[in-house]
């Protein structure tokens, strides 16, 4: 069992049993008590649990606990009774809680907790199915409103349209806008913009686009870097732009990706890219010191996401997404939905920011 299936696992006891003990856990998941407990610690760093003696408890428990009372389970019941009065639920479902989305969850939960708001959190794995049962079971204990990241193709991210309670989309962009559908998200586009224009002002002019093909931001971050070298006065040469599988994938296929890429850059074609995403910002900037390429001196990089770019060797000048704000809009519109449904729609874009470091200095 991989690390991120633990991490739902612990999850769901969590909203089952309101806390988890560290011994019950690795019992029941046939593991070693000290791989639960290093589960729960990173969980805790992310803000998706609070560690006590021996377990956690989800954080909003925590926080209306004495020290010695125990953990009780909170907020809804099957057939939507809700414990403790008429206080507001939100689901919040997002695609994984090991990277990108863990600052969108605590932004959330921050925002939800503000309101007095409980959130009730659910881990899809980028499984439409997983996303749809989960939703399912959430409305079944009776939530308010739903914040969800639909993945999958176009066609399966329709079903929220379908919903019985008011939903928000979060870092998506619906294909079908007859739904009408309000969301919050990083306008993409515009950081891919500034990443060029960074690269840009600093002299570069063969600036290269490397992008993860199984990104559903992708296409937004290509439009902004095309619109980027338009607005620089650079030719947008579809040869300085290399998709790239994702790691687990077309093996084979990456691997060229790479050498590619490498190669480019090794025979002088780019002294600049643009690199979707932070980890395979890092990759590159191993292989490329390997052959001996100087960063930022042969080549300026800016990786996109920046949730660990700052921690490569060279470190990464990134783009960064509010992830953090983009969580707590969605609950702030989710609520301002609930509270005058006739309201106009809103989607919102927020403007991710550039954070400049040793690599395109």
């Amino acid at each position: 069992m991989h690390a991120e299936e633990r991490h739902q696992e612990i999850l769901r006891r969590l909203r089952e049993r309101g806390s988890v003990r560290v011994t019950e856990v690795a019992a029941e998941l046939g593991v070693s008590p000290i791989t639960v407990r290093r589960d729960v610690e990173a969980m805790a760093e992310r803000g998706l649990v609070e560690r006590v003696h021996g377990g956690a408890v989800l954080p909003e428990a925590a926080a209306s606990r004495t020290p010695d009372a125990p953990a009780r389970p909170g907020g809804t019941r099957a057939g939507g009774s809700r414990s403790g009065g008429g206080d507001r639920v939100f689901g919040l479902i997002v695609p994984a809680a090991d990277y990108y989305y863990p600052e969108v969850i605590k932004g959330a939960r921050e925002a939800a907790a503000e309101r007095g708001i409980r959130l009730v959190l659910g881990i899809s794995q980028y499984n439409p199915e997983e996303e749809r049962a989960q939703a399912r079971q959430m409305l079944a204990d009776g939530i308010d409103g739903l914040l969800v990241t639909p993945c999958g193709p176009a066609a399966a991210r329709r079903w929220p349209a379908e919903l019985e309670v008011p939903y928000v989309l979060v870092e998506r962009r619906p294909e079908d806008d007859a739904t009408g559908a309000e969301r919050v998200v990083t306008d993409h586009v515009h950081g891919a913009r500034i990443a060029v224009r960074h690269l840009a002002d600093g002299g570069r002019e063969r600036i290269g686009l490397l992008l993860r093909e199984d990104s559903p931001h992708g296409p937004l971050v290509l439009e902004g870097f095309r619109g980027g070298l338009s607005a620089a006065g650079l030719p947008a040469d579809d040869g300085r732009l290399f998709r790239l599988p994702p790691p687990g994938g077309d093996a084979a296929g990456r691997e060229e990706a790479l050498a590619a890429f490498t190669d480019a850059v090794a025979d002088g074609l780019l002294d600049a890219a643009v690199v979707h995403n932070d980890h395979d910002a890092i990759v590159v900037l191993q292989r490329l010191r390997a052959r001996g390429v100087e960063v930022p001196d042969d080549l300026a990089i800016v990786a996109y996401d920046d949730e660990v770019a700052a921690l490569a060797d060279i470190p990464l000048t990134a783009i960064a997404p509010p992830k953090h704000a983009v969580g707590a809009a969605a609950v702030d519109l989710l609520d301002q939905r609930l509270a005058d449904p006739s309201r106009p729609r809103h989607r919102i874009a927020i403007l991710p920011e550039l954070h400049v470091r040793a690599s395109s200095a």
